[in-house]
């Protein structure tokens, strides 16, 4: 054993040197208990939590894979998934975005959603989808081929949707310590083009419109500087050059979409 090692053991006494072996274990032990906090909240930062909610119908599940840029599975889905679907979006930057679609059904498995994505484990954003009453019809249980219903039952039904939703958004958004984020996203705009900017007013706060209304009242319970809200066209399918929106006018109006979820959550 060395000289220096012997003066240092002199200098320091066996206590001193047990009670800095236990600072530096403890130290070691802190900083591992915290590191998954940490590393928790940089994910969170890098790939933001957004729930997808909406109505049966509205085509939540193909937008949802519009923006994660997926391309499995793609056709016509049945309408009304009972499961909450999840999807990721990457970019070459290390950020994305973790959605998580809701059911649209009123189910039990629908509500259990909804109070996971709000209150067990809170969500970054929301993208609440609505389709200006021209949601696809749910077949009544039992029956076979296409649901119906008109487009005022669909508008009423669509409300009812957003007053449940909106609820538990208020309820989220208060108890959160930082603001959150809410983008409506009016949906199938190919089948009213020509009246586009009439029906995102519709959607609007302040609209004075049924569903305005109650976008006003959800900002007076979350307070305004706790909720932004965005309204924003948005196409899953395009036609070609004759259609009402082109493909590539359709794919447009989904980056547009992304581009301003980065904005809000900080990602550029």
């Amino acid at each position: 054993m060395s000289r220096s090692t012997d003066r240092i053991r002199t200098i320091m006494p066996t206590s001193g040197r047990t009670a800095l072996g236990a600072t530096v274990a403890g130290t070691v032990l802190t900083r591992l208990a915290t590191a998954p906090d940490r590393i928790g909240r940089v994910l969170r930062r890098r790939y933001p939590t957004v729930a997808v909610t909406g109505m049966t119908g509205v085509g939540k599940t193909q937008l949802a894979d519009r923006l994660s840029r997926r391309t499995s599975g793609e056709g016509v889905a049945e309408v009304g998934s009972a499961t909450m679907e999840r999807r990721t979006r990457r970019s070459r930057r290390l950020h994305g975005f973790r959605f998580l679609v809701v059911p649209g059904d009123n189910a039990a498995t629908r509500l259990g959603a909804l109070d996971e994505v709000f209150h067990d484990e809170p969500v970054d954003g929301v993208i609440h989808v609505v389709a200006n009453g021209h949601a696809t019809p749910r077949r009544t249980a039992g029956t076979t081929g296409s649901g119906t219903a008109t487009r005022e039952q669909q508008l009423a039904a669509e409300l009812e949707d957003w007053v449940i939703t909106s609820h538990r958004i208020a309820s989220m958004a208060v108890r959160r310590d930082r603001p959150i984020w809410l983008v409506v996203a009016v949906t199938k705009v190919d089948l009213y083009a020509d009246d586009l900017d009439d029906v995102v007013r519709y959607y609007s706060p302040g609209s004075g419109s049924p569903f305005g209304d109650k976008l006003d009242e959800l900002r007076a319970l979350a307070g305004g500087a706790k909720l932004s809200i965005d309204v924003l066209p948005v196409s899953s399918r395009g036609g070609d050059r004759k259609a009402a929106v082109s493909t590539k006018g359709a794919t447009a109006l989904v980056d547009a979409l992304a581009v301003r979820m980065e904005q809000l959550s900080g990602h550029v």
